[in-house]
């Protein structure tokens, strides 16, 4: 019978060890993916700041890359859309 519970008590042991271990990795694995993502959104920033300066250039006549040129005009032209639909916004809001 001592043998029954020697045996029982060793699963056990083990089963606490092998659910310490899985929870450890888990956290580490968490720790790690949350590293991640913190880096990836600084280079998210750093990029929309390169993409702000390259456009600010642009706007400037500063951007000779026709590469450039084109998006800066892709973006030049949704911000005049912007400003249109906030003039009609306006607009609407003055009749109310």
């Amino acid at each position: 019978m001592s043998d029954f519970f020697e045996e029982l008590g060793k699963k056990i042991t083990d089963v606490a060890e092998d659910i310490g271990k899985r929870t450890e990795d888990t956290i580490e694995v968490q720790k790690l993916k949350s590293q991640i993502r913190s880096l990836k959104r600084a280079n998210e920033r750093d990029l929309l700041e390169i993409g702000q300066h390259v456009y600010e250039k642009f706007k400037n006549g500063e951007i000779p890359d026709i590469d450039y040129v084109g998006l800066c005009e892709a973006i030049e032209k949704r911000d005049e859309e912007v400003a249109k639909h906030k003039e009609e916004i306006q607009k609407i809001k003055e009749v109310f």
